[in-house]
C-alpha cells in the first residue's frame, strides 16, 4: 500500500526529536497529536508519533496584519506558503530499507535521524502491523491480542501479551474515562491466548458477571466468565454469594477468612480505614509473638472476658498500657462488624479457601474474587492481602521446586493479579508492608505480575511505578498524577501534550514493554463482535451445536 506523504523533515535532533513542515493542501486541523506517521529517510524508514503542533510565518508583518475573513483567495495563496504549520515528531523506532521486501528487517531504536526534506507520510495498515504485530501471528506460537486502533486508522494494534505478563502493567485514567473497560479487555485477551492465569479482587462487581455500560444502548457488558462458559476458564469466588446469584451467576465458591490467617501488617493496612493510634503496629506484633498464630482470637477472648484483673496482669507483664489495649479492642470490633466474613471462632484447618484458589490457579483456571455488599475498602485491602500473601508464598516455593528440577512441568504457570484502588496498596508507607510492593518489585522471578487499575497514580511510590513495564493511559487531569505516569518515560514532555489532548472515552496512550513503540488508540468495542471474536456462543446455540454433534455421532 502506497503512503500519503503530508510534509517534509525541515530541522531536528536526534535529542530533541524533528520538525515537519505540513504540506500546503494538508489542513492543520486534520493532523492530532498522538498521530502514527512514518519518515521515509533514505536508508531508514523512521517511525513517529506526533506529539505537538504550531503555526508559524516567513514575514512578522503578515502577523501584524493578518488578512481579513472576507480574503479567502488571499488566504489560500499565502497558506502553506509565507504562513505554515509546523509540526514535532518523536522517532521511536527505526527499520533498514531495502530493495526486496520479502527481506524482512528487524526494528532497531532510533540511532540517527533522517536527512533535510525527507518525506513525512501517513502509516498504512502495512506499517502498524509490521511495528505491533498481528493477531494471525499467534498460529506460530506467539500471543499478539488486538487491543484498538490508531488514531484515524482501523488496523488493529496488538500487545504482546507474554511481555506484557513479564513485567507488573497499569491501567491510569481519571474516573469515567474507560479504566475497567480496558481492563476487562486485557483480562479477556489474557484469558483467551492462556497468556496468564488471572485473579481478579472485583471490588465494585464489574469482571466477573456483568459490567455496567455507560453509553447508549445496553445497560450491561457480559463479565468473563459468561463470556467463557464454554471453555470454564473462569470461576467466581464469592463474600457474597446472594449479591453473585441476583446478578444471574454462579458462585463456584464462598469466601470466609478465618482471622488466624490475619497477621499484623494487615491491621496496619487498615490503620487509616479503622483510624488506628501510633501504637497499633507495635502492640499487635507484641501480641503475636506473646501468642502465635492465634493471636488475634485470644486477644478477642481476653477483652471480652470481663476480667479487669487478668487485663492489667497482661499488660503489667508485656510492658503495655490497658487503656491502649482497650482502644485496640474497640478498633478491632468495628472490623469483626463490618467484615462478616471473617470467622472469629476457631478454625482448626477448616477453612481451605485459599487453597481451593490457588489449585484452581494451578489448573489454569482464572479467578475473579467479588465482594458484593462489602464493597468498602476496609474488606477489600484486608481480604486482597491475606489472599496475596499466601499466593506469594505459594509461588515462591513452586518456582523453588522448578528450579531444582528443571522439569517443565514443575514451572509454575504466569499469574496476573489484578487490583483496584491500587494506591492504598501501593503508596509510600503501604508498599513496604503488602505482599502487593513485594509482587511490583521482586516477583517478576517468580511468575507473578501485578495489574494495578488506579485514578490516582501519583499517590503510588516511586519505585513501584519506576518497576512498572506497561501503562495504558486513559485522560487524566491533574499535574500530579501526568507526572507520576511519566515516571522512567523518554521525552516527558512530548507524552505530556498526548495526554492532555486524550478524548474521556475510549482512547488512550499506550506505552512501555509489551508494545515497540507509544502509541495512542481508540480501544476495541466490548461487544457482540468480541464476545463472538472470544469464542462465546449463546446457550441457545450452544443447544443447537451439541445437537448437531450427537446427530453427526449417530449418523
Amino acid at each position: 500500500m502506497e503512503r500519503k506523504h503530508i510534509g517534509k523533515i525541515i530541522r531536528g535532533s536526534l535529542l530533541e526529536g524533528l520538525e515537519m513542515k505540513l504540506d500546503a493542501f494538508e489542513h492543520v486541523e486534520s493532523v492530532k497529536a498522538g498521530k502514527f506517521v512514518v519518515v521515509e529517510g533514505e536508508q531508514y524508514d523512521f517511525f513517529s508519533i506526533i506529539t505537538d503542533l504550531r503555526l508559524e510565518a516567513t514575514s512578522n508583518a503578515l502577523l501584524s496584519n493578518p488578512p481579513s475573513l472576507q480574503s479567502d483567495v488571499l488566504r489560500d495563496i499565502i497558506s502553506g506558503t509565507i504562513s505554515y504549520s509546523v509540526v514535532n515528531l518523536r522517532p521511536m523506532l527505526m527499520l533498514e530499507r531495502h530493495l526486496y521486501p520479502e527481506f524482512a528487517a528487524p526494528l532497531e531504536p532510533v540511532k540517527t535521524i533522517p536527512s533535510h526534506f525527507a518525506f513525512v507520510s501517513e502509516a498504512t495498515d502495512e506499517d502498524i502491523a509490521k511495528v505491533f504485530g498481528s493477531e494471525s501471528e499467534n498460529q506460530n506460537g506467539r500471543k499478539f491480542f488486538y487491543i484498538g486502533t490508531p488514531l484515524d486508522m482501523t488496523q488493529p494494534v496488538c500487545l504482546d501479551l507474554e511481555r506484557f505478563c513479564e513485567r507488573s502493567s497499569a491501567v491510569f485514567g481519571r474516573t469515567g474515562t474507560g479504566k475497567t473497560f480496558i481492563t476487562r479487555l486485557l483480562l479477556a485477551g489474557l484469558i483467551k491466548t492462556d497468556a496468564a492465569v488471572n485473579l481478579v479482587f472485583d471490588m465494585h462487581n464489574e469482571y466477573g458477571t456483568k459490567g455496567t455500560f455507560e453509553g447508549q444502548g445496553a445497560s450491561s457488558v457480559k463479565g468473563l466468565q459468561p463470556l467463557f462458559a464454554t471453555t470454564g476458564k473462569v470461576k467466581i469466588y464469592s463474600l457474597d454469594p446472594e449479591s453473585t446469584q441476583r446478578r444471574g451467576a454462579h458462585c463456584d465458591r464462598e469466601v470466609r477468612l478465618s482471622i488466624e490467617q490475619i497477621e499484623p501488617d494487615d491491621i496496619l493496612l487498615l490503620q487509616e480505614e479503622l483510624r488506628l493510634n501510633p501504637t497499633a503496629a507495635e502492640y499487635s506484633n507484641i501480641l503475636k509473638n506473646r501468642y502465635g498464630k492465634d493471636w488475634l482470637a485470644r486477644f478477642m477472648d481476653l477483652m471480652e472476658d470481663d476480667d479487669e484483673k487478668a487485663l492489667e496482669n497482661f499488660a503489667a507483664q508485656n510492658h503495655l498500657l490497658p487503656s491502649s489495649l482497650e482502644a485496640l479492642y474497640r478498633r478491632l470490633t468495628r472490623l469483626r462488624d463490618i467484615c462478616q466474613f471473617l470467622d472469629f471462632s476457631p478454625n482448626k484447618g477448616k477453612l481451605n479457601i485459599i487453597e481451593d484458589l490457588l489449585n484452581d490457579l494451578s489448573r489454569g483456571t482464572s479467578v475473579v474474587m467479588e465482594f458484593g455488599k462489602y464493597d468498602n475498602m476496609m474488606s477489600y485491602l484486608l481480604v486482597a492481602n491475606i489472599i496475596t500473601r499466601r499466593v506469594e508464598e505459594a509461588y515462591k516455593e513452586k518456582t523453588d521446586v522448578f528450579l531444582r528440577t528443571g522439569n517443565e512441568l514443575d514451572k509454575p504457570k504466569q499469574l496476573v493479579i489484578t487490583i483496584e484502588e491500587a494506591h492504598k496498596f501501593l503508596n509510600p508507607k503501604s508498599a513496604q508492608q503488602t505482599s502487593f510492593g513485594k509482587i511490583a518489585r521482586e516477583l517478576r522471578k517468580y511468575f507473578v505480575s501485578l495489574m494495578i487499575v488506579d485514578q490516582r497514580p501519583s499517590g503510588i511510590y516511586d519505585e513501584i511505578l519506576s518497576q512498572i513495564g506497561t501503562k495504558i493511559v486513559a485522560a487524566l487531569s491533574d499535574e500530579r498524577d501526568i507526572n507520576a505516569v511519566l515516571t522512567g518515560t523518554s521525552n516527558p514532555g512530548g507524552m505530556r501534550n498526548i495526554l492532555a489532548s486524550l478524548d474521556t472515552k475510549q482512547q488512550a496512550l499506550v506505552m512501555g514493554h509489551a508494545v515497540p513503540m507509544p502509541v495512542v488508540i481508540r480501544t476495541r468495542d466490548y461487544d457482540e463482535k468480541f464476545y463472538t471474536d472470544m469464542g462465546y456462543t449463546d446457550r441457545e446455540a450452544r443447544k443447537r451445536k451439541n445437537k448437531a454433534n450427537l446427530s453427526d455421532l449417530y449418523d
